[in-house]
């Protein structure tokens, strides 16, 4: 988050314009996982960013959880009967849509960074979105029984019902941060760990190769020092709060636990990442043993079932970012 601290200090000297309006001048900028994307029928797929998108603009489909309201199928079903498409990933004819236009934009050699861009012009987000880099790192799944498989069979097809042994980051070695993340993390005030998927999802950005060194280095454009990292837990009484991050946390050892996850993560005190950790209420018996390894952390409601709940969360990590030092 961009401004965060200017616009605190300028509520603060001037009270009466409020904090609300002083925040307006902050900006948020969000590192989007690439490491969903594929090719399907010709087209390139960014179901992360995509997901963002159209929840952000208002335009997703809150009854299934994914894709665009007011749907119709009628392209995905002639793709399927023409085999082109598996039956088990079904796209709505208005997603289609946009993956045209993604398609159309990278072929005519656009980045998808500036894919990303030209797709948020459409519509407000108040936000800005950065795929995490702009070269292709699918991920792939290795089981137990050695089948390989992309994620996104193993995830939509079998829900993670297959043991993983690992997951396979394509071309990830050669990647590089996209340009706009990099710039984002140079001008943070505070950099917030969201409660994704600690495995394939914030672990495939923090692999790519120079990630984990910006987002430490976050905030180095600005003359109060390094930005303070803020996460927020994707386990909640031992379960994960959504999708199937058990499944992927067991597949690299680590328990299905607010303090595993964040021992995963490491404290930056101990040459980890995070300086703070929020777990839920259910989880507060956690919190003295995490801050005895470093963490500064904290028991906060964390189910996001409204905005409002929403905003609570957004408002204690925002609070526990203020309240670390700027080294």
């Amino acid at each position: 988050m961009r401004g965060l601290r200017e616009a605190v200090r300028r509520a603060a000297e001037a009270p009466q314009t409020g904090t609300d309006a002083a925040l307006a001048n902050a900006a948020i900028d969000v590192i989007v996982n690439t490491g969903d994307d594929w090719w399907l029928a010709g087209l390139r797929l960014a179901p992360d960013h995509d997901s963002l998108l159209y929840t952000l603009s208002g335009q997703n489909d809150e009854v299934r959880g994914w894709g665009r309201v007011g749907e119709t199928e009628r392209v995905s079903a002639e793709l399927q009967a023409h085999g082109v498409t598996p039956d088990w990933f079904t796209l709505g004819d208005l997603d289609l849509g946009t993956h045209i236009a993604r398609t159309a934009w990278l072929r005519s050699g656009s980045t998808p960074s500036e894919v990303s861009s030209r797709l948020q012009q459409r519509w407000a987000l108040g936000v800005t979105l950065h795929p995490a880099t702009d070269d292709e790192v699918d991920t792939y799944v290795v089981t137990t029984a050695g089948e390989r498989m992309h994620f996104q069979e193993w995830w939509t097809r079998h829900h993670a019902g297959l043991p993983a042994d690992r997951f396979e980051q394509q071309g990830i070695d050669k990647a590089r941060p996209a340009p706009g993340a990099l710039v984002a993390l140079a001008d943070a005030d505070i950099v917030l760990i969201a409660p994704s998927n600690p495995v394939v999802s914030i672990g495939t950005i923090l692999g790519i190769p120079g990630m984990r060194d910006a987002v430490l280095g976050a905030g180095s454009s600005a003359s109060a020092g390094r930005a303070p990292i803020v996460g927020v837990s994707p386990i909640i009484a031992g379960a994960a709060v959504r999708g199937m991050a058990d499944a992927c946390l067991t597949a690299v050892g680590v328990e299905t636990d607010a303090a595993a996850v964040a021992r995963h993560y490491g404290s930056r005190s101990s040459g980890g990442l995070l300086d703070a950790w929020l777990v839920g209420v259910e989880d507060e018996s956690l919190v003295g043993g995490l801050r005895a390894d470093g963490f500064a952390a904290a028991a906060v409601p964390l189910w996001m079932r409204d905005l409002d709940t929403a905003a609570v969360l957004a408002t204690a990590a925002l609070a526990a970012g203020l309240e670390q030092p700027r080294a």
